[in-house]
């Protein structure tokens, strides 16, 4: 009798181990807590348009001494930028926009120092930036457009803007985390 018990009593913790192992796992999925002791380190240079080739032959206006239109600026100009806040992790850094010599745009994180997370992104918004806790859930409810993943959490990180988005219509960029819907931090775009 003592044998059947002591196989009943293994039936039951083997049972409930399994739950217990299934969880696990998927908490150890979900929350990826090694991320937080784990640092990406991306550092981009400055961004720079491809230039448009030089005529050799001067052309028409010029050889007749009419006016030309000035050259582009070859080299980036922010259009706006601002400091990041910290959200749900410690941020810090700068975002800005620039606008390339061929008229694209691209974020640029300069100096970026957040934690390591699940499920990062970078977002255009036109939500408010809005320090503390109360700020960590509003860039979801307006606009916002996705730059992608977060290349790295640590660094300098250049995001182009998609074609066709101004970004005249978005007032600050979020650190998203999608898995959590929460902000780890964000900046207020100025111009």
């Amino acid at each position: 009798m003592g044998r059947v018990r002591g196989g009943t009593v293994r039936r039951v913790a083997v049972v409930a181990a399994v739950p217990a192992v299934a969880a696990a796992g998927l908490g150890l999925y979900w929350f990826q807590p090694w991320k937080l002791w784990v640092d990406e380190e991306v550092r981009e240079e400055l961004p720079a348009a491809a230039a448009a080739p030089a005529s050799r032959q001067p052309s028409a206006a010029a050889s007749s001494g009419a006016p030309t239109s000035p050259a582009p600026d070859p080299e980036p100009r922010t259009v706006a930028d601002g400091e990041l806040v910290t959200h749900e992790h410690r941020t810090t850094g700068t975002a800005r926009v620039l606008r390339l010599a061929d008229g694209s745009h691209v974020l640029r994180f300069e100096g970026l120092n957040t934690s390591n997370g699940p499920d990062l992104h970078v977002w255009l918004t036109d939500a408010p930036v809005i320090e503390g806790k109360a700020g960590w859930h509003v860039f979801d409810d307006g606009d916002h457009v996705s730059l992608g993943k977060l290349k790295g959490n640590k660094g300098d990180q250049n995001y182009p803007l998609p074609a066709g988005v101004d970004p005249a219509d978005f007032s600050s960029v979020t650190i998203w985390c999608d898995r959590f819907d929460v902000s780890f931090g964000a900046a207020e775009l100025t111009v």
